[in-house]
């Protein structure tokens, strides 16, 4: 037998075996793993990290091969609970709400079960139960996931209404296939920025993922994969329904609002002219973005649902704390100074921030082409993470796809690291490692710096030497 088809059935063989490995720790992780466990959490993590750097090293070359497996990793969680967050249980509750008929931003779980006079008439199933899941923190808030995602939640109840596990599944299929979806545009955008495929295995391999999306069903997945459309379309040229698109993913999650001004520039190619024809453009793409979102909360809008989601949402910059980075030193320092712990000044300071870096990358940086503008994505959602007070694993989806389109790695990196977030969740309560915390950031940071200085730096003085 000639040596080229010998070692072709070994590299098959050493690939199922890789595959097979890589499948029983992902059968571990969703069946045999409580989130306090956090030495099997990290170990399993790190080898399902592993294998899959190998197997995309060695198999990039095989698309198909890679895909599969990505589908088959996913359904091995298919009948699985969620054992690292508890939030479905608020998907689930607010899902059966609105499917009864009722506004799910109008009344927290706690009110419901306090009031049963007021809301008996209306039954939610399994009602206790949600509430014991969700956890009391959850359930004494409104409701602040976006009119698309509660549609998500709705069918869920629609098709499995009285099955916590029934209605998980339909969830986690809605996941698996948007997922689905940001392989095969994310392959399109790939193709039509001239980068290599297996890039975008990066997301849709990387046990990151496959854990936070379709294990702990957060959806992220099903906003990333409007804004991957999105991006594909509006490098075809195709600004229409590109801006649909964007505002779909708004209507899951409120994440790409902070995308809105770095597209301003990119209306204006062709070295950067302006004319009116071009404003009318870029003014266009935001008003169909923005109309989009409002069609969709158009059915639950009132002066009541305003203030309730909007006190919500401002929880997460002036009450949580979680994961933090720049926010924590900040913190310290006003330990430090003032003696108490400042996140309600700051809360409100660093948004501000956030904004004018956006505008500075929006004004000052020549996003007039399809990657300089996802570079630009990646840089304004990282720097709003790097500043934020609450950074949960699974919000580092989104620069980790946005990386797949550009040169730059430190989201990857990112992925892997944010897992040390989890040790948080120990067996007597909740306390972080701060040392763990310091040690994800200065390993990111720390990778970004050698990406944006000392890696560029040295292809620069190397490439004379490879054009000799």
């Amino acid at each position: 037998m000639p040596t080229s088809i010998v070692n072709s059935i070994r590299t098959q063989k050493f690939a199922i075996l890789l595959a097979l490995v890589t499948a029983v720790l992902y059968w571990f992780f969703a069946y045999e793993l409580e989130r306090s466990d956090f030495i099997r959490l990290i170990t399993l993590f790190a080898g399902l990290f592993i294998l899959t750097y190998q197997l995309i090293k060695m198999f990039g070359w095989n698309f198909w091969l890679l895909a599969g497996m990505g589908v088959v990793f996913r359904l091995i969680f298919l009948p699985a609970i969620p054992n690292l967050s508890q939030d479905f249980y608020r998907f689930l509750w607010d899902g059966r709400a609105l499917a009864l008929g009722m506004n799910p931003y109008l009344f927290t779980p706690e009110q419901y079960l306090s009031e049963t006079g007021l809301f008996s008439f209306i039954p939610i199933a399994q009602a206790r139960e949600l509430y014991a899941g969700m956890g009391e923190l959850n359930g004494s808030h409104y409701s602040n996931y976006p009119p698309l995602n509660q549609l998500c939640f709705a069918i869920a109840a629609l098709i499995s209404g009285k099955s916590i596990l029934g209605s998980a599944i339909v969830l986690r299929l809605l996941i698996i296939l948007a997922d689905i979806g940001i392989l095969y545009f994310g392959r399109k955008l790939l193709k039509a920025l001239q980068l290599p495929e297996k890039q975008i295995f990066w997301y849709f391999l990387n046990p990151f993922i496959i854990i936070e999306m379709t294990g702990n069903l957060h959806f992220e997945g099903v906003m990333l994969f409007f804004v991957v459309w999105s991006l594909y379309l509006l490098h075809k040229g195709k600004w229409v329904w590109a801006a649909v698109l964007l505002g779909l993913s708004v209507s899951v999650k409120l994440l790409p609002l902070l995308f809105l001004p770095l597209f301003f520039r990119y209306a204006f190619q062709k070295e950067g002219i302006f004319n009116l024809q071009r404003l009318s453009r870029v003014v266009l793409f935001y008003v169909l973005t923005l109309l989009t979102v409002v069609i969709t909360f158009l059915p639950f809008l009132s002066g009541e649902f305003a203030d309730n989601f909007a006190a919500t949402i401002g929880l997460w910059f002036q009450k949580f704390e979680f994961n933090a980075s720049i926010y924590y030193i900040i913190r310290w320092i006003g330990f430090q100074t003032i003696g108490w712990n400042i996140i309600a000044s700051v809360g409100k300071i660093l948004p501000l921030v956030v904004i004018g870096f956006l505008l500075l990358l929006s004004f000052f940086r020549k996003n007039t082409e399809t990657k300089p503008l996802i570079t630009a994505l990646l840089f304004g959602v990282s720097f709003y993470f790097l500043l934020s007070t609450t950074v949960h694993p699974w919000y580092v989806a989104t620069p980790l796809i946005l990386s797949v389109f550009t040169k730059y790695r430190f989201a990857i990196v990112w992925s892997a690291f944010v897992m040390l977030s989890y040790s948080a969740y120990g067996a007597e309560g909740f306390s972080e490692n701060l040392w763990l915390v310091a040690l994800e950031y200065v390993v990111v940071a720390g990778f970004l710096l050698w990406e944006l200085f000392l890696k560029k730096s040295r292809q620069n003085s190397l490439q004379p030497i490879e054009n000799g």
